[in-house]
C-alpha cells in the first residue's frame, strides 16, 4: 500500500483511544481500519502522564498499522473542545502601491498578521477559519487569490489552546515516535460527518458523552457558537455501579455493557442477573431495572448540569436537536432520556462504515473526513500555524510543502461564508465549580420531578 495517500485520525479519550486509518486517494476517502485501545494517563480529557499516555498512543497505532498492513508516520490530532477558546480576529497588509495578483503567500502573510493581533499570552493557536476577505477595503471575497489588490485584509475566528496542554499533547506524540500534521477541534470533526449542511448551518447540538467527560457542542453556520463541559461521564456511571453493587470496576463496565439501560422505564424488574460482590462467597441477584436506576442517576446529573447552560443560551430550539456520540450513546434508551430531559429532537450518530458502527469512532472518523475535505484557504491557514505539517501527509522525512497534496480537496463554501459569533466556551474547571441553583431551571415538564426515589438517593450519595 502506498503510506503517503493514508489520512490518520486519533482520538485520545480518557479511557480509550480511538485510530481510524483511511486511502485518501483521487477515487475518494476509503475508510481502511480503525481500533479502540485502553488509555492510561489520562484524567478528565487531559494528560497526567505522559509516559503512559505516549505507551497507550504507541500501543493503538501499533495495532492500527497491523490491522491495515500501512505503516503510520503521521496523524491528525483531536484537539478537545474544554481547552479551546474562540477569537474574531482580523488582519491587514498592504500587497503594493500598484495593484498587484494576490498570491498564495500574500493569502499566509494576511493570516499570519491576524493571528498574531489576536494571540494571548499562555495560549496557542491551533485552527484558523477565515470567514471573509477584503481587497482595498472595499471588495469581499472569499478567496483573493489572482485577484488584483493593493491591500488585503482577512477576518475569520482564531482558535486557541492553552501552551502547557499543547506542549503535553506534542510530547505524547512525539514519545509515541508519532508526527502530528495538524490539530482539529474535536466538535469541528464530528460536524463534518454527524451533521448535514442544512443542520450545519440552521443549528445542532452535538453531544459527546465520553468516559471522563460529557460535552455540549452548539454548531450554527457551520462554526462554534457555545461549548459547556461536564467532568462526568461513562467511568463515573461504572464507578457508580461498582460502590452501589460492590463489585469490581471491570464486572461493573460489564454489567453496564451487558444488562443497563439509560431508562428504567425500558428495563424489567423480573428480568436479574448474578453480581459477583467483593469480601461476600455467594453472587447476589440483581435485576435489570435496579441496576438502570443506578445508570439514570447519574446519567440525569449529567444532562441536568450540561443542559443548564444550553437552555441559558437557547440551543435547545435549534431545529437540529441533539446528536449523541460517544461511549454512553451505547447505553440503550439514551436518545429517548435526552430527548425526553430537553424536550427536543435526539438522535445517536454512528459512522455507517463496516468497522466503525460505533460512536465512539465519531471523533477519530471526522478528523479523517475534515482533512480530506479541506479547502485551500484552509490548508493555507493551516501552513501558517503547522509550516510543511498542515499537509495531512503520512510520508516519513518529507516536506509535505515540498510535494502534491495527496487528493483534490474541493472549496468548502461553509467554512468561508457568514460572520461568526464568539463563542462563550465554558472550561471544564469552571463548569466543575458551577452553582446549578443559580440559574434558572429549564421549562419543561420532563425536567420537574426527577428528586423521587433511588435516583434521588443516589445523585445526593454521590455528588
Amino acid at each position: 500500500m502506498d503510506n503517503s495517500n493514508l489520512l490518520v485520525g486519533l482520538d485520545m479519550g480518557t479511557t480509550s483511544i480511538k485510530v481510524v486509518v483511511a486511502d485518501a486517494s483521487r477515487q475518494g476517502l476509503q475508510v481502511i481500519g480503525a481500533v479502540a485501545a485502553p488509555t492510561k494517563g489520562m484524567r478528565h480529557g487531559k494528560i497526567v502522564d505522559i509516559d503512559q499516555a505516549a505507551d497507550s498512543v504507541r500501543n493503538a497505532i501499533r495495532l492500527a498499522a497491523e490491522k491495515t498492513n500501512s505503516k503510520i508516520y503521521r496523524v491528525v490530532t483531536a484537539v478537545p473542545v474544554s481547552l479551546l477558546q474562540l477569537e474574531n480576529v482580523a488582519g491587514l497588509i498592504n500587497i503594493n502601491e500598484t495593484e498587484h495578483e494576490v498570491s498564495d503567500e500574500d493569502v499566509r502573510n494576511a493570516i499570519r498578521s491576524a493571528i498574531k493581533a489576536g494571540q494571548k499570552k499562555d495560549r496557542r493557536a491551533v485552527a484558523f477559519f477565515p470567514s471573509r476577505f477584503v481587497i482595498d477595503g472595499e471588495k469581499e471575497v472569499d478567496d483573493p487569490r489572482t485577484m488584483m489588490a493593493r491591500s488585503l485584509v482577512v477576518r475569520g475566528v482564531m482558535m486557541t489552546a492553552p501552551a502547557a496542554d499543547l506542549h503535553n499533547i506534542n510530547s505524547v506524540l512525539k514519545h509515541a515516535g508519532i508526527g502530528n500534521n495538524f490539530f482539529v477541534p474535536a466538535p469541528m470533526a464530528i460536524s463534518a460527518v454527524a451533521l448535514d449542511e442544512a443542520e450545519r448551518t440552521f443549528g445542532a447540538i452535538l453531544l459527546d458523552m465520553g468516559g471522563g467527560t460529557t460535552t455540549a457542542t452548539v454548531i450554527r453556520d457551520s462554526q462554534i457558537k457555545y461549548a459547556t463541559v461536564d467532568l462526568k461521564g461513562a467511568s463515573d456511571i461504572t464507578h457508580d455501579i461498582s460502590v452501589v453493587l460492590s463489585t469490581t470496576m471491570s464486572d461493573a463496565e460489564a454489567l453496564k455493557r451487558d444488562y443497563g439501560y439509560a431508562l428504567p422505564s425500558l428495563a424489567s424488574e423480573n428480568e436479574k442477573f448474578a453480581v459477583k460482590a467483593v469480601g461476600q462467597d455467594k453472587e447476589t441477584m440483581v435485576s435489570d431495572k435496579y441496576l438502570s436506576e443506578i445508570i439514570n442517576a447519574r446519567l440525569q446529573q449529567i444532562l441536568r448540569r450540561v443542559g443548564k447552560g444550553l437552555y441559558k443560551h437557547g440551543a435547545l430550539s435549534l431545529p437540529a436537536g441533539v446528536i449523541i456520540t460517544g461511549g454512553s450513546a451505547l447505553l440503550q434508551g439514551i436518545d429517548e432520556l435526552v430527548a425526553e430531559d430537553y424536550d427536543v429532537k435526539a438522535k445517536i450518530y454512528q459512522p455507517a462504515q463496516i468497522g466503525l458502527r460505533n460512536p465512539v469512532y465519531a471523533v477519530a472518523y471526522g478528523l479523517v473526513n475534515y482533512a480530506h475535505q479541506l479547502a485551500d484557504i484552509g490548508y493555507l491557514a493551516n501552513s501558517v500555524l503547522y509550516d510543511d505539517r498542515a499537509y495531512a501527509s503520512n510520508e516519513a522525512g518529507v516536506s509535505a510543502a515540498s510535494r502534491p497534496k495527496i487528493a483534490k480537496r474541493p472549496a468548502v463554501s461553509t467554512e468561508t461564508q457568514a460572520k461568526v459569533a464568539y463563542n462563550d466556551t465554558k472550561h471544564a474547571e469552571q463548569e466543575a465549580a458551577h452553582d446549578l441553583d443559580d440559574e434558572p431551571e429549564m421549562d419543561t415538564n420532563n425536567n420537574k420531578n426527577k428528586d423521587k426515589g433511588l435516583a434521588a438517593f443516589l445523585r445526593k450519595f454521590f455528588d
